[in-house]
């Protein structure tokens, strides 16, 4: 489908991701070939493949994951906070409905319930049919989806999880209240003692006026609240921030380590890098200190 859009969109064969949120840049990949294309209740989803990054993800025009770099956002969404907590049995996933991060939890074997909670059941199903690579975790048996506003069901469930991950797409449209002080406040009180939270928390490079009032109010809320990154190559500038906050724990440190065969299976997490990843570059280390 060819599109003139000035936010980007297929036109000529290509793809192109350009947004307010990073003005003046623009990422751009060859379609291969177009796999789905529609739009939820929401918004717009399309499924493309790209010879150099396999199958793609975008949600109304912004690229979501590629199967060539996925994992090192969702590995490290995932498993930072969850290797932060000494022992997470509850787990909710709020987002995430390419099921990535679904995918990562279910690998901790102690892990006994994950819940999903993504808004729109039409990414879901997208991805269950054209990203087999992120949704295969969501058939495992402890995994139940919940087809729910996120922001409204951890206000609901008080001392409910020990682990609760914010897979959101950027601060527009249906994630915008993701990013708001209120939601922040009920994923504390979601929590159970002890608890880890961790959200996708921007860009360095792009957005210091979203990433400090963010680090600042978590750290008003949680006992301990830390920035981190990972290295995205399809995503603006390359880089991801997560926003890790805990009811008491060193979110910096992991308390356990993978297993064996758990370290074998993953592409990009290990405990080396979680710790590496709280190593700021000079300008944005100065933002909180």
């Amino acid at each position: 489908m060819e599109e003139n859009s000035q936010v980007g969109g297929i036109q000529k064969g290509w793809f192109t991701e350009a947004d307010g949120l990073w003005p003046g840049k623009a990422m751009t990949l060859k379609v291969d070939r177009v796999l789905y294309e529609g739009r939820s209740e929401f918004q717009q989803i399309r499924v493309f493949e790209n010879s150099g990054c396999g199958r793609v993800l975008t949600l109304d025009n912004i690229i979501q994951l590629t199967e060539h770099d996925e994992c090192a956002y969702q590995e490290m969404l995932a498993h930072v906070p969850l290797f932060a907590h000494d022992d997470p049995k509850r787990v909710l996933v709020i987002g995430g409905g390419d099921g990535g991060i679904v995918r990562e939890v279910v690998r901790h074997a102690g892990v006994e319930s994950v819940e999903l909670c993504e808004i729109d059941e039409e990414v879901i199903r997208v991805s269950r049919e054209f990203l087999p690579f992120t949704a295969s975790g969501l058939d495992d048996p402890r995994v139940a989806i919940r087809v729910e506003d996120g922001a409204k069901w951890v206000a609901d469930h008080p001392k409910t999880y020990d682990c609760i991950i914010v897979d959101s797409s950027d601060p527009i449209g249906p994630a915008e209240v993701l990013f708001q002080e209120k939601f922040y406040r009920d994923l504390r009180g979601a929590l159970r003692p002890g608890g880890v939270i961790a959200t996708q928390a921007e860009c360095v490079w792009l957005h210091r006026d979203i990433i400090v009032p963010l680090v600042q109010n978590a750290r008003k809320l949680f006992d301990r609240a830390d920035y981190c990154w990972t290295s995205v190559p399809t995503y603006p500038s390359g880089t991801i921030g997560l926003l890790v906050a805990s009811l008491g724990a060193d979110v910096t440190q992991p308390r356990r380590k993978p297993t064996a065969a758990m370290q074998e299976a993953l592409r990009y997490y290990n405990p080396h890098i979680h710790q590496a990843a709280f190593c700021l570059p000079e300008f944005a280390r100065r933002w909180f200190v």
